[in-house]
């Protein structure tokens, strides 16, 4: 089964380095854009553990062909830095990935100046959204409010939410922390969400066969952040998808269980035609995938 070619021209551009402080290695981005258009919408993404700026292709290609804008930086953790679960600095990697994002966000007049294609005067910064996979999920989360609870579970962390993400979406994203296994709060113990406060727009998507190895509750973990916000929110649930829910990440990789060009598709126009309509470029596309949904292969609601 191929991939059909894109229907527009699109270009990336990388490295483009993001003024930061106290990181021990350069913030790298790239960005993806179509070659034509003018008030173009953003996306900053976030991507799952020990992947890069140069991984979920797929994606950020296809919404670039919608008329997006997508930046996409590489965190510490990626595997070209070598910061493993046994380092030191690891405990740290989930405030420095969300440190990432809001320099992203925070420099894009310098990004999109950067990577030319006069994106500078072709994006529109006031439509920004923010979308991430799996760890990148909560990165995201955090940004349109979401908290991460202290490790014993009581306090509220503090607010890391930014007032330029005006929706976001969360791919494969963990939920609560209250069933971790042990493997998940001896290594990751700040993977401990409080989704009361997230009230940005959001789209989550999970799947249901996605019965991660982080949790003891199966795949319903993975839709907290949908049931557990507060609205606006919808939720579109993949019967069949896995963790990379097709192949998001890239094409044959290694972690993708479920390899299914179709799903990547529904998961990467999903993302789209949700922003689209948020920010009131478009209704009829994410009308679309809601029809879509009769065919039985995966559900939406909405709240």
């Amino acid at each position: 089964m191929s991939t059909p070619l894109l229907e527009r021209r699109i270009v990336a551009v990388k490295p483009v380095i993001v003024p930061t402080t106290d990181r021990p290695v350069p913030l790298a981005v790239k960005v993806t854009a179509p070659v034509d258009g003018d008030n173009l919408p953003l996306i900053v993404f976030s991507h799952g553990n020990a992947w890069s700026m140069d991984g979920y292709e797929p994606l950020v290609d296809r919404w670039a062909a919608a008329g997006f804008v997508v930046v996409n930086p590489t965190h510490l953790d990626s595997r070209r830095h070598g910061i493993g679960f046994d380092d030191p600095r690891f405990i740290d990697i989930w405030r420095i990935r969300i440190s990432d994002v809001h320099a992203v966000i925070d420099h894009l007049d310098v990004i999109l100046s950067t990577a030319g294609h006069d994106l500078d005067t072709r994006a529109d910064t006031s439509k920004l959204a923010a979308v991430g996979h799996s760890w990148g999920g909560q990165t995201v989360g955090t940004l349109l409010g979401a908290r991460v609870l202290d490790v014993d579970g009581g306090g509220v962390g503090e607010d890391f939410s930014h007032s330029s993400v005006r929706a976001g979406a969360l791919i494969a994203t963990a939920g609560t922390g209250d069933s971790l296994t042990d493997f998940a709060r001896e290594h990751l113990p700040f993977m401990r969400p409080d989704f009361s406060r997230m009230s940005t727009p959001a789209l989550v998507i999970a799947g249901g066969k996605d019965d991660s190895a982080l949790s003891t509750r199966g795949p319903e973990w993975l839709t907290d952040a949908y049931h557990l916000s507060p609205g606006p929110k919808r939720l579109l649930y993949i019967d069949d998808g896995e963790h990379t829910l097709g192949g998001i990440a890239g094409e044959a990789v290694h972690e993708t269980t479920d390899e299914d060009p179709r799903r990547v598709e529904l998961v990467a126009d999903a993302v789209s035609a949700y922003l689209l309509d948020v920010f009131g470029l478009s209704t009829g596309e994410w009308e679309k995938i809601a029809v879509g949904a009769a065919e039985g292969a995966y559900s939406v609601e909405g709240k």
